[in-house]
């Protein structure tokens, strides 16, 4: 088996394991660095526009031999306004100029005729006005709220309201970054851009949903058992779905990294940058929040529980018990889905002695199904 295959066998049976919802605050600290930042690069420098945003022109070339650098000086002389040129596969140039209404667009085409030495009726003229733009991104919006709508509701139901207002930040989270990115990098917003965002939320929704589910089936009659917490089975939770997570994301940013690296950077094709980018740090942002922020706050909404917190209390004092005996907790019997030890709080630190090196694993699950067995012992 590979040494990744391993791992994964080893996280899911609960042998291993990082305390994701101990070290919870230190992410949330990090999160409101990295959301605080594209707030502000959108404050300050505020998202370029493309031309269905802003409404112009775009003047399509035949073949020619003027350089881009060349032509977007020729266009923003003829129009006073900012030019975005691009070379075609045809050896034809595309150039865009905002704002411009029909009688300067016909100005300008005549210009940049003379200019690039090409015949007037050879050049290929599209005016495009900014209430197209307006409507796709009216449409996005509304197609955006309803999709939040319906997925906190499905999750309400599927799961409980808790992990719905979680994975309502995550999303929210996610969208943040994604186009705080665009404001800090430049890049023009397209109505690419546009279906790049609302593609990345499915792919966000998944990586929470699947570690939800686990988290579902392992704190099923939690409150019957006096060994672990509910942060403990939240960490177990995400353990056992972290290689698959990160498979699923890798997998996912492979070709949309193609697509923005190859095709955009190296090749040139800079339309593909206006989806590729925001999948790449969507998709990225999605599998982040998905581990770091959604399930530690769904602990976080839990732990409140008047029966939640008095678990977590009964486990303190019985921990704190056994270890005025000298006695370790057995963690290898009383098979339900039992989480181990996160991290406690501060002001749990003085109570709870120092849990099992396993502990920040989670939970043994399932014994019904034999997962998190340990090696040589029996129920």
């Amino acid at each position: 088996m590979s040494r990744l295959g391993d791992l994964g066998a080893r996280l899911y049976r609960g042998e291993v394991g990082y305390d994701f919802v101990g070290k919870r605050k230190f992410w949330y600290g990090l999160s409101i660095l990295i959301t605080i930042a594209a707030i502000a690069g959108l404050a300050v420098q505020g998202l370029n526009m493309g031309i269905e945003f802003k409404g112009g022109a775009v003047f399509n070339t035949p073949k020619t031999s003027v350089s881009v650098a060349a032509a977007q000086d020729h266009a923003e002389k003829a129009s006073g306004h900012d030019a975005i040129v691009q070379k075609l596969g045809n050896g034809g140039l595309r150039i865009q100029v905002t704002e411009l209404n029909t009688a300067q667009a016909d100005k300008v085409q005549t210009q940049l005729a003379r200019d690039l030495d090409i015949p007037q009726e050879k050049i290929n003229a599209d005016l495009v006005g900014p209430s197209w733009g307006n409507q796709i991104a009216n449409k996005a919006w509304t197609g955006l709220g309803i999709f939040m709508i319906l997925v906190v509701i499905y999750l309400a139901i599927a799961f409980e309201w808790r992990m719905a207002v979680a994975a309502l930040i995550a999303l929210i989270h996610d969208l943040t970054i994604t186009v705080g990115v665009y404001a800090l990098v430049g890049f023009e917003v397209t109505p690419g851009t546009v279906i790049g965002l609302l593609t990345i939320l499915g792919y966000s929704l998944y990586d929470t949903v699947v570690v939800f589910d686990s988290l579902k089936e392992g704190s099923k009659d939690i409150t019957k058992q006096t060994r672990f917490t509910y942060s403990e089975v939240a960490n177990r939770s995400i353990n056992s779905t972290l290689v698959r997570s990160i498979n699923t994301t890798v997998v996912a940013l492979l070709p949309v990294a193609g697509l923005l690296f190859i095709g955009g950077g190296v090749l040139g094709a800079g339309m593909l940058n206006d989806i590729s980018l925001s999948l790449f740090v969507g998709l990225a942002a999605g599998a982040y929040s998905s581990i770091f922020i959604a399930t530690p706050l769904v602990a976080d909404l839990k732990e409140r529980e008047p029966s939640i917190k008095a678990l977590k209390k009964r486990v303190l004092a019985k921990r704190k018990a056994a270890a005025a005996k000298g006695e370790t907790p057995d963690y290898s019997d009383e098979g339900a889905d039992e989480p181990r030890d996160a991290e406690p709080d501060d002001d749990e630190a003085s109570v709870q002695d120092t849990p099992p090196a396993a502990a920040v694993a989670g939970p043994r699950s399932h014994g019904g199904r034999g997962r998190g067995r340990p090696s040589g012992k029996r129920r």
